[in-house]
């Protein structure tokens, strides 16, 4: 036993960021950020707790119904700025509000959709400095990326599920990834004859541990910040990544926890050189292709997304 709980020594190693639209929750674990996305916000807004701010957001838009679908965006829009900026008086550090995942697939109208909510959040006060826009790691996502880190606009590449995506992330200077763990380790389970693995053989984990070294080999400013965990033992064995997202029952499990944590990802300690360079578009898309656990992972978690968006914006024309 130790004197420190695993929660309070990972946080001398790692930045810990809450994953959660909970006000309440994010307070009690102390976090340096917080990320959100649809199915967050959707679990969020139906709480009893927050449905002052909605009804606010939803006479922010209209005084009558949302009676337009430009009405409807503008009021999805500001509600995730809402959340957001509820948040960032609770944490120190930045907020992630999430692009419309209908907008995957599109350059120019993630980019534009960006600037809407860095503006939005702007009237209200606060700084793009305190905000990660978040954009499903597509080709398209990722060049939405490099132009708006461009312009100073911070990203947060989510649901990457393998290298490639890491990597033309990287390439285009990304602020931060979040290459999830816990849904590679289910597809693993559900598509191979393995349905247990130790946690440093939890394929999740082999993913973020070869994309951090490969980083800290390379030279990447870019933040790795492990996402999407199933338990504590994926997070301790990624202990000394850049971030790692947590939700708060697991922040409480590792609260709870009093044994040691040791170290398991290094900058001084990475290991054989992994080589690998990255083509373009093409050879992007073919690799990602060639790997069938990302490929659907990715468009699973997209349509998932896009399910939760669409269920958000019904319940809010609903309950008016």
């Amino acid at each position: 036993m130790t004197e420190k709980s695993k929660l309070a020594q990972l946080k001398e190693m790692t930045t810990v960021v809450a994953d959660t639209g909970d006000f309440d929750a994010i307070a009690q674990y102390s976090p340096e950020d917080a990320t959100t996305n649809p199915s967050l916000l959707l679990k969020a807004a139906q709480m009893p707790a927050y449905r002052g701010l909605v009804e606010d957001v939803i006479k922010s838009v209209t005084s009558g119904k949302l009676s337009s679908d430009e009405q409807l965006s503008t009021c999805m829009d500001r509600l995730a700025v809402g959340f957001g900026e509820k948040i960032l008086e609770t944490i120190p550090g930045r907020v992630s509000t999430e692009v419309d995942a209908r907008l995957s697939f599109d350059r120019d109208a993630s980019i534009a959709k960006a600037r809407q909510l860095i503006e939005l959040y702007e009237q209200a006060g606060i700084g793009k400095e305190r905000v990660l826009i978040k954009m499903a790691s597509t080709w398209e996502g990722i060049q939405a990326a490099q132009q708006l880190e461009k312009e100073d606009i911070n990203c947060n590449l989510t649901l990457l599920f393998n290298f490639t995506q890491a990597v033309a992330a990287a390439d285009a200077g990304a602020y931060l990834i979040s290459p999830f763990v816990g849904r590679i380790l289910d597809w693993y389970k559900a598509n191979t004859d393995l349905s247990d693995y130790a946690p440093a053989d939890d394929p999740g984990v082999q993913s973020v541990t070869r994309i951090y070294n490969y980083y800290k080999q390379s030279g990447y400013n870019t933040v790795v910040m492990g996402a999407s965990f199933r338990n504590t033992d994926e997070i301790t064995e990624l202990a000394g990544c850049d971030r790692l997202t947590i939700s708060p029952q697991l922040l409480q499990a590792l609260d709870d926890d009093y044994g040691l944590l040791e170290r398991r990802l290094d900058p001084a300690n990475t290991g054989d050189k992994i080589h690998y360079q990255l083509g373009g578009e093409s050879s992007f898309r073919f690799e990602l292709n060639e790997d069938p656990m990302a490929t659907e992972k990715l468009s699973d978690g997209i349509r998932a997304f896009v399910a939760d968006q669409i269920k958000l914006e019904t319940w809010l024309r609903d309950i008016q």
